[in-house]
């Protein structure tokens, strides 16, 4: 995302907040905000790219899927992990391998970086969601994800 994207970013994150149901399950741990919340972290991503940034997939010039990457330091790997968060590829669009081809584009620029992991959490009632990141290699851990707001 670029600040000529950040729009299509927004749309598509706005979406995705307000219509997921996995997600409105768990936000008001996560401390679930509203747009001014979503144009803040947005407005993050273009001021601090080091610290992560928002992918983009466009079909024939129209923006269908987005997701978050967040970079951190892990000390199992002894190098760069990204959070991968918020993936959502529009309604008409599912099930049609976009999502696919946007975690594909986005493994190979976390490798061209020297990421060396991705973590990413599911809804435990997600099983579509749990599918589809088994079949891009993820594997599930076991643990539970916890949150505190601050």
């Amino acid at each position: 995302m670029n600040r000529e994207s950040s729009e299509d970013a927004f749309s598509l994150l706005r979406s995705f907040l307000s219509e997921d149901e996995y997600y409105l399950d768990s936000s008001a741990v996560y401390g679930g905000g509203g747009e001014p919340e979503l144009r803040r972290a947005l407005d993050l991503f273009l001021r601090s790219p080091e610290l992560g940034f928002v992918w983009l997939a466009y079909f024939e010039g129209e923006p269908v899927g987005v997701c978050m990457v967040c970079f951190a330091i892990s000390t199992s790997v002894g190098g760069i992990v990204a959070k991968l968060d918020d993936v959502f590829v529009i309604g008409s669009k599912q099930s049609q391998g976009i999502g696919s081809a946007l975690l594909q584009d986005l493994k190979q620029e976390l490798l061209d970086r020297g990421v060396l992991r991705i973590d990413t959490s599911v809804h435990l009632q997600n099983e579509r969601a749990k599918r589809f990141y088994h079949q891009q290699g993820f594997r599930q851990l076991d643990e539970e994800k916890l949150a505190c707001v601050l």
